[in-house]
C-alpha cells in the first residue's frame, strides 16, 4: 500500500489551505453586489406595467414597489437563518425536507421543474424579443409569432452555451451584468432631469383609480415581486463568505433597500415622463419612455434592457439546472436528472428538459399571465419554508442558529405569504387550479419513483436502458460520490 511521505502529506496540507481561503474568498463587498447583480433583472422592465395595471394608481403602485422590497428584505433575513442552521445544498428543497419530510420537498422540486422555473425563463425570453423588436415596430406591437422564435432561439442558444461550457456561460455572465444597472441609472438621471425641468406630474392626484380589491392588490404585488426575485440567492453561497454569521445579514441590510430605492427611483421616473395610460400600453415601457426623452437614441435603452435579459435568463440556466441535479441526487430519481457530462461537470440531462419546458410556456406571449402563474406557486413553497423555519423553532428548538431573526419576522411573513396565495383565487381561477394540479400530480409520481423501493422488474429494466441510451447519447456518468 502506497505510504504518503512527511513532505507529500505537508503539499497536500498547503493545498488544502490554500482551497479553504479560496472557497472564503467573499467579502460583505462581493455579498452585495452579487445580491444586487442577480435580482435586478429583466423584471424591473417589465413589471411596472403589471403593478400599475392591478393598482389601478400610481399612489398604489408606488407603495407597492416599496412594501414588496420591505418583504424581501425580511424573506432574505429569515432565509438567512435557515441557510445557516441547515448547511445544505438545495435550498427550499433542503429547508422543506428538514422540516415537514421528503414528500412536500419532492412536491417542491416537481413544481419547480415544471412551473417555476421554466415559465420564469420564457418571461425572460419573451421580455428579450419584446425589447430586441420593439424598435423596429415603433407604432405598433410586434408580431407574435416573431416574439415566441426569437425567445425560443435565444433559450435554445443558452442551454447550448451551458451544456458546451461552464466558464463561457460564466463570461457571458460577467459581460452583461453591467448592461442592466447602467439601462436602471439611464432611466434615473433622464427621470431626475425631467422632474428638474419641470415635466408635468401625475402625483397631485396620484391614488385616483386606487382598487379596493383584495385579488387586484395581490396580484400587483405579484409583478413587484417578480422584480425582487433572488432575495435568498446569498443562502447558496454561505461557505464562499469570509465571516458569514456577520457578513450575511450585513450585506442583506446594505443590497436589500439599495435595490429597493433604485426600483423606487426608477417608477418615479417612468412616471414623471409617461402617462399611466402609456405605462399600461406597452409591452416594453423602457422603451416608450426612451422613445419620449431621449429621441433617435432610443434603441440604446432596448439594446441595454434586451442584453440585461440575455444575461438574467443565462444566469438563472446555469443556476436552475443545478436544482434539479441536486435534488435528483438526494431523492434517489431515475437517473435522467442525476447524471453529468464527464467533460466539464454540467448537468446536461437537465439542462436539455429544463429548455423543453421552457418552449411550452412559450405558446403564450402574455408575460403577465406568466408571471401570476409561477407567482401562486412560487409563493406557496416559499411560505411552505417560512412555515419550516417555524415548525423547527418549536421542534428543535436546541437546534444551532448562527442568525437569529425575532419570531414576529417569519410570522408577518407568512401571514403576507397567505394573503398572496389565497387572495387571487377568485380571479385566476384556472390558472390557480392548474398549479395545483400539477403540484399534486407529484404525489403519485413520488410512491411510484421513490417511496417503493421494490420496484418491479420490467420497470427497472425501462429505467435501466433508458439511463444507457442517454449516457451514450449524451456522454454521461453518474456522479462519482467518491470525489
Amino acid at each position: 500500500m502506497f505510504k504518503m511521505t512527511s513532505e507529500t502529506r505537508k503539499r497536500k496540507d498547503e493545498r488544502n489551505t490554500t482551497n479553504v481561503e479560496l472557497k472564503k474568498s467573499l467579502g460583505l463587498l462581493n455579498g452585495v453586489s452579487l445580491t444586487v447583480g442577480i435580482i435586478i433583472g429583466s423584471g424591473i422592465f417589465v413589471s411596472p406595467k403589471g403593478v400599475l395595471q392591478e393598482a389601478g394608481s400610481i399612489g398604489l403602485a408606488i407603495i407597492i414597489w416599496i412594501i414588496s422590497g420591505l418583504l424581501s428584505t425580511v424573506g432574505a433575513l429569515c432565509y438567512a437563518e435557515l441557510g445557516t442552521a441547515i448547511p445544505k445544498s438545495g435550498g427550499d428543497y433542503a429547508y422543506i425536507a428538514e422540516a415537514f419530510g421528503p414528500l412536500p420537498a419532492f412536491l417542491f422540486l416537481w413544481v419547480s421543474m415544471f412551473i417555476i422555473i421554466p415559465a420564469s425563463n420564457a418571461i425572460t425570453g419573451l421580455t428579450f424579443a419584446n425589447y430586441i423588436l420593439q424598435p423596429l415596430f415603433p407604432n405598433c406591437t410586434p408580431p407574435e409569432n416573431a416574439v415566441r422564435i426569437i425567445a425560443a432561439l435565444l433559450i435554445v442558444f443558452l442551454t447550448f452555451i451551458n451544456c458546451v461550457n461552464v466558464k463561457w456561460a460564466n463570461k457571458i455572465q460577467n459581460i452583461f451584468t453591467a448592461a442592466k444597472v447602467l439601462a436602471l441609472l439611464i432611466i434615473i438621471y433622464v427621470g431626475i432631469v425631467a422632474l428638474f425641468n419641470g415635466k408635468p406630474l401625475k402625483y397631485k392626484n396620484a391614488f385616483i383609480g386606487t382598487t379596493s380589491s383584495p385579488g387586484h392588490i395581490a396580484l400587483a404585488f405579484y409583478s413587484g415581486l417578480y422584480s425582487y426575485g433572488g432575495w435568498n440567492s446569498l443562502n447558496f453561497v454561505t461557505e464562499e463568505l469570509r465571516n458569514p454569521f456577520r457578513n450575511l445579514p450585513r450585506a442583506i441590510y446594505i443590497s436589500m433597500p439599495l435595490i429597493t430605492a433604485i426600483y423606487v427611483l426608477t417608477n418615479i421616473a417612468y412616471f414623471a415622463v409617461l402617462l399611466p395610460e402609456e405605462v399600461m400600453s406597452s409591452n416594453a415601457v423602457a422603451v416608450s419612455f426612451g422613445e419620449k426623452t431621449m429621441g433617435f437614441m432610443a434603441w440604446l435603452m432596448s439594446f441595454s434592457v434586451a442584453l440585461s435579459c440575455f444575461g438574467n435568463l443565462n444566469g438563472g440556466i446555469f443556476a436552475s439546472s443545478r436544482l434539479f441535479f441536486v435534488g435528483a441526487r438526494e431523492q434517489h430519481l431515475p437517473s435522467f436528472f442525476a447524471m453529468i457530462n464527464m467533460n466539464n461537470f454540467t448537468p446536461v440531462p437537465s439542462l436539455i428538459f429544463l429548455c423543453l419546458t421552457s418552449a411550452v410556456y412559450l405558446m403564450t406571449t402574455e408575460v403577465y399571465v406568466l408571471i401570476n402563474y409561477t407567482a401562486f406557486t412560487g409563493w406557496f413553497f416559499i411560505s411552505m419554508s417560512i412555515a419550516a423555519l417555524i415548525w423547527l423553532r418549536i421542534k428543535q428548538p436546541n437546534m444551532k442558529r448562527p442568525i437569529k431573526v425575532n419570531i414576529l419576522m417569519p410570522i408577518i411573513f407568512i401571514l403576507i405569504c397567505i394573503f398572496l396565495v389565497t387572495c387571487p383565487f377568485y380571479l385566476m381561477p384556472v390558472e390557480a387550479g392548474i398549479g395545483l394540479i400539477i403540484t399534486f400530480s407529484g404525489v403519485p409520481i413520488y410512491f411510484l419513483t421513490i417511496f417503493i423501493e421494490n420496484k418491479p422488474n420490467f420497470y427497472q429494466n425501462i429505467i435501466d436502458s433508458f439511463t444507457i441510451f442517454l449516457q451514450k447519447l449524451l456522454c454521461c456518468v453518474h456522479e462519482d460520490k467518491q470525489s
